[in-house]
């Protein structure tokens, strides 16, 4: 089994190389040590680990909170925050990053273990929720791939209905155009005459799954989706 991957961000260089140490009886692999935000940006740039694992003071650098909220605009890496702050102004800033553990030091190897295997199942779920190439993109984060009806958002599934499905699918076909209501009516529900909130009702609760610009209705016409690229 393939090793998990970590960079150490830790401008002590003695703690560095005992957390170094640490991280590797336990049996995983430490591809770096940097101690600032540049290095950081740059090696993760180069060479992405599986997990960041960074102290948040950094002396004369950004700390480790930029470090990964500037790195989460590029890609997703798992981050665990290594630290002797544990007031709560610092806290509630490293939470805006979603982290996946704020560890205080002294630290205890067996925090560091779990909190990492717990970094390596979050690592499985986001591969396993990875949308295909051939997804359409809508916009705003969202992407539909109508060979299979599944909608994402970004790389998260979104949970559809079977109607719902059949009705994104619809729009996504008629790329941009609009398509009435009678056909929708006819195409979702072929063989059961429907009252007309039934429709109205699908279509609010997709625009609720979606962000509500995406789809745009047409009094007494019908709707259509709105491609933002």
């Amino acid at each position: 089994m393939q090793k998990t991957k970590i960079l150490i961000v830790e401008d002590e260089i003695i703690v560095a190389l005992d957390i170094k140490a640490t991280l590797q009886d336990l049996g995983f692999e430490v591809v770096g040590l940097v101690t600032n935000y540049e290095d950081a940006l740059c090696f993760i740039k180069k060479q992405p680990p599986d997990v960041l694992l960074s102290d948040i003071n950094l002396k004369d650098s950004k700390s480790g909170i930029d470090i990964a909220r500037d790195i989460q605009k590029i890609t997703y890496i798992p981050v665990i925050y290594l630290t002797a702050f544990s007031d709560e102004e610092t806290i509630a800033e490293a939470v805006k990053t979603n982290p996946v553990a704020y560890i205080t030091k002294p630290f205890k190897r067996e925090d560091l273990k779990s909190n990492i295997l717990l970094a390596q199942y979050k690592i499985h779920r986001q591969n396993e929720t990875q949308k295909p190439l051939t997804c359409k993109r809508l916009g705003n984060g969202f992407y539909f791939c109508n060979k299979d009806k599944v909608l994402y958002f970004e790389d998260m599934l979104i949970k559809l209905s079977i109607k719902e499905k059949e009705l994104l699918s619809l729009l996504v076909e008629a790329n941009g155009q609009i398509v009435s209501f009678s056909s929708l009516e006819y195409f979702i529900w072929p063989h059961n005459p429907i009252s007309d909130s039934a429709l109205r009702t699908l279509i609010y609760r997709l625009r609720a799954k979606l962000e509500y610009k995406l789809i745009e209705t047409i009094p007494s016409v019908g709707c259509k989706i709105n491609f933002f690229y």
